[in-house]
C-alpha cells in the first residue's frame, strides 16, 4: 500500500502546500495547529502551515523566481508593483514586514512607505 504522501489527495494538494511554504506530515504527527485532510472518512495527510514570518520569506523568494532576478535589481516601477502585490497579500501586517521587504528590495523603509502611500493616495482618484 502507498504511504499517505502518495495518496491522490496528497499529490493534489502538494503544489498548493509548497506554494504556501507549508509542509505535508503524517496524520499521526499532526499538531493541534495542523490541518488534517480526510478522504472518504479516513485521515490521509496533515498540512503544517508556515508561520507568518516564514510565509513572507517564502513569498519574497517566489517573487524573485518569478522575476528571474533578485528583487533589489528590479526597476523602480516593478518594485512599486511588488510592494502593491505584497500589501494585497498582507505582508505588512507581519511584524517587521516593512523592514523585511525593504531589505529584499534594497530600499529604505521610508521608500516602502512612500510606495504604499503613493498607492493609497491614488485609490481615491
Amino acid at each position: 500500500m502507498n504511504g499517505p504522501s502518495e495518496h491522490p489527495l496528497a499529490r493534489a494538494v502538494k503544489p498548493l502546500v509548497d506554494a504556501m511554504g507549508g509542509e505535508l506530515v503524517e496524520p499521526g504527527q499532526a499538531s493541534p495547529d495542523d490541518v488534517v485532510l480526510a478522504w472518504e472518512g479516513e485521515d490521509v495527510i496533515a498540512v503544517r502551515l508556515p508561520q507568518l514570518s516564514d510565509s513572507l520569506d517564502h513569498i519574497l523568494a517566489a517573487l524573485e523566481r518569478r522575476h528571474g532576478m533578485p528583487l533589489s535589481e528590479l526597476d523602480r516601477r516593478t518594485k512599486q508593483l511588488v510592494v502593491r502585490s505584497l500589501e494585497a497579500r498582507g505582508a505588512f501586517s507581519v511584524r517587521h514586514g516593512v523592514e523585511t521587504v525593504a531589505g529584499a528590495l534594497g530600499v529604505s523603509r521610508f521608500t516602502v512607505y512612500n510606495y504604499l502611500n503613493r498607492e493609497n493616495g491614488t485609490k481615491g482618484e
